[in-house]
């Protein structure tokens, strides 16, 4: 699997992200409810595809 993204939204994201505070560079707590938030949309969407489908 080759994960490629942009340089400028690689940038924002790693921006949103940053901590000075952490050891690791990085807010965890918000990484993860920024990942939850997005996993959250995608079953949405996939709901909403499967209605679709099901429909048909």
């Amino acid at each position: 699997m080759n994960l490629k993204i942009e340089k400028k939204l690689y940038e924002a994201i790693a921006k949103e992200i940053h901590s000075d505070k952490s050891p690791v560079g990085i807010d965890a707590k918000k990484t993860h409810v920024l990942i939850l938030q997005k996993l959250i949309a995608m079953e949405e969407r996939l709901a909403r595809i499967e209605q679709k489908l099901a429909e048909k």
